[in-house]
């Protein structure tokens, strides 16, 4: 994988990485959540490359080494965060809220990232909150999209089940210290609560974790893409627009966000095809990226 730096507006950057035959057909990956691109398995970013796409992935705005965000305008509190979550799940409007950015504005940043890579038409893999971000640029900007798989993702329809209790409670636990070790500890015990039961590499894990403190800690970036989530609230009506083939994976053991959530997206996009994926969680594991990747290669090669 090659790394560098592309400005994509103003004084905004991106941190993007690219590895394959430029010649191939070009995939872009959306992270999700206070996510580093670096949660992209290698292993799974080799499975692609191997079925004969031209990968690339990014860090999105306020996230490892793009560029960083501040206001000091912005509220951050708990209690604030608890109301917005609520107001999300009835249906109401976060819309009053001062927020540093929406999902659309990261939308926005990946659709200049296509455009300044004279990529063309791409095909898009967006997780969870990728997923989301995926959704709005795939309606916004259709002339740049071709196909679309979406991984254990939402559209913040209301009423859709919230997380289970013990993965709801990882919004609000934070790491003991800001320091190196502390946050690796954290970052398993994560993993441990989110991803695929009995398929978490512990290993693998805290190596992600550690590159991703040494990269660039910056946890105030999560905390305002996640207020960019419930402040955007309900994107239903950017799913309905959403022309692009799109395959929907979801995980029978995802706790944070249930498996009704990816049957709602595959509801709301047009022609959309949906595949359960039993025993996986809120996590790309080893054991299941052959058939992922076989279904994303499948879905992407074909002329339907």
């Amino acid at each position: 994988m090659y790394e560098t730096m592309i400005p994509i507006k103003g004084d905004l950057q991106l941190c993007v990485e690219a590895g394959g035959n430029p010649q191939n057909p070009p995939i872009i990956l959306i992270m999700g959540l206070g996510s580093q691109m670096v949660f992209w398995p290698n292993s799974f970013i080799q499975r692609l490359i191997q079925a004969g796409f031209f990968v690339i992935r990014f860090d999105n705005r306020d996230i490892g080494l793009s560029s960083k965000i501040y206001r000091d305008d912005i509220k951050i509190s708990k209690s604030n965060l608890i109301q917005m979550m609520l107001r999300l799940q009835t249906g109401l409007s976060n819309r009053h809220t001062k927020v540093a950015y929406h999902l659309t504005d990261l939308a926005e940043d990946t659709a200049q990232l296509i455009q300044a890579l004279d990529l063309g038409k791409v095909h898009l893999i967006g997780a969870s909150m990728g997923g989301m971000i995926a959704q709005i640029l795939a309606a916004q900007y259709p002339h740049l999209i071709q196909r679309m798989g979406l991984l254990f993702t939402t559209n913040n329809h209301p009423f859709l089940p919230t997380p289970k209790p013990k993965q709801l409670y990882t919004f609000f636990k934070k790491p003991d210290s800001l320091n190196q070790e502390d946050v690796i500890r954290h970052s398993l015990w994560f993993m441990e609560t989110v991803g695929s039961p009995g398929h978490i590499n512990i290993q693998q894990t805290n190596h992600i974790a550690k590159i991703r403190y040494q990269r660039n800690f910056y946890p105030r970036g999560t905390v305002q893409q996640l207020h960019a989530i419930l402040a955007t609230g309900a994107i239903t009506h950017y799913s309905r627009q959403v022309t692009a083939p799109t395959l929907i994976l979801h995980g029978s053991q995802d706790g944070l966000l249930p498996l009704s959530h990816g049957r709602r997206v595959a509801r709301d996009i047009p022609n959309a095809q949906f595949q359960l994926i039993d025993g996986m969680g809120h996590d790309i594991p080893a054991y299941y990226q052959p058939f992922i990747v076989q279904k994303l290669a499948q879905h992407f090669a074909s002329s339907i």
